[in-house]
């Protein structure tokens, strides 16, 4: 059984170089839920070429924050599947499926946010993505064994307002780390 304080709940994985093929070449993934269980997060420096307006069959307002947002592709799983990851408004405002991953962060895959959002009460940083990225029990572990991930302590900064190909380097940078230096043998010496 592992230790809940190695869990990376409300952590960034980030791909190292030696990760140099598919969906998470070069990304950044925020971890949502990691337990026995398995892994949960969504991708979050791949946008899609669609909008969320184009997506959605209710029609919203062309001012309203929705119509201007990219989608994101969050991960290989459930691609159809759409989840709205954003900041924490005042602690009275909830939503019908949310699932908090930090006290500033939190998924949600409930409709009810996307008319607060339309509206404007809804929470004004967010990423609307499709999909998710998931490990099996023990899965992440092992890649992590492999080198395949750095860690980085999450940032709202970096997951809201950083333009998306830059989010790797400044998520590495967190901790350290300059891509720029590192081979893609990370770890192979």
């Amino acid at each position: 059984m592992q230790d809940k304080d190695n869990f990376l709940n409300n952590q960034l994985l980030i791909a190292t170089p030696a990760l140099d093929q598919g969906m998470f070449k070069a990304s950044v993934t925020y971890i949502c839920q990691h337990d026995e269980g398995g892994a949960m997060g969504v991708i979050i420096n791949r946008p899609s070429d669609l909008k969320i307006d184009e997506l959605l069959t209710d029609s919203y307002s062309d001012e309203s924050l929705l119509a201007t947002q990219p989608v994101m592709v969050g991960g290989p799983i459930d691609l159809e599947r759409g989840f709205i990851l954003h900041q924490n408004l005042a602690d009275d405002q909830r939503w019908r499926s949310t699932l908090q991953v930090s006290e500033h962060i939190a998924l949600t895959s409930s409709k009810d946010i996307l008319t607060a959002l339309d509206s404007g009460s809804g929470p004004r940083q967010f990423m609307f993505v499709l999909g998710y990225a998931g490990w099996a029990p023990g899965q992440l572990e092992q890649e992590l064994q492999e080198n395949t991930w750095l860690i980085s302590p999450a940032n709202t900064d970096i997951i809201f307002s950083t333009p998306f190909h830059l989010r790797a380097n400044a998520a590495a940078n967190l901790i350290g780390v300059d891509f720029s230096a590192l081979a893609t043998t990370v770890g192979h010496a």
